[in-house]
């Protein structure tokens, strides 16, 4: 008798243990959001160069960070170092440009400009208060060694990206 007690207590340890799982589910939207504030133009004040300077007849592009919470993303611009679209090209592009602060909402924002780290077409920001920050983009291609840009329509993109740190 107690060999079939225990028997049943054991077999009872034995028993399949039944689980269920429970998802805990989450949704992360940023903090910061990047919009075209202006969109850019080129110039062409002379035959082989396209600039969006204003003195050179074009408009600079203009994007907009609006960051909520400070000290957790930074803006990562790229100036164009290719056109997305053209005429052929049978020659080289000579591409320069640069990214800076235009306007700020707050003026410690204004220390961007000092702090920015610059490679390459790229430049990044690391936005360290909260509101909003706008960025001007210069950019000019020249073509060939004072060769005519053939004529047609030129495209080229400014990349903006804010990246969670």
């Amino acid at each position: 008798m107690k060999k079939l007690a225990i028997l049943l207590v054991c077999s009872g340890i034995a028993a399949p243990a039944f689980s269920e799982e429970a998802p805990i589910e989450g949704v992360v939207e940023s903090k910061c959001v990047i919009t075209t504030d202006t969109t850019g133009v080129y110039g062409n004040p002379v035959p082989y160069k396209l600039s969006a300077a204003a003195a050179d007849g074009g408009v600079l592009p203009i994007v907009r960070y609006d960051v909520v919470s400070a000290d957790y993303y930074k803006a990562v611009i790229d100036y164009p170092n290719e056109f997305t679209t053209s005429p052929v090209l049978d020659d080289v592009v000579a591409w320069t440009g640069s990214v800076s602060t235009d306007q700020v909402s707050d003026a410690g924002m204004s220390a961007y400009d000092t702090n920015k780290v610059e490679y390459n077409n790229t430049t990044e920001f690391e936005l360290t208060i909260a509101g909003s920050t706008w960025f001007k983009i210069e950019s000019t291609a020249e073509y060939g060694f004072n060769k005519s840009l053939p004529a047609g329509n030129y495209t080229a993109v400014v990349n903006a990206e804010c990246i969670a740190i």
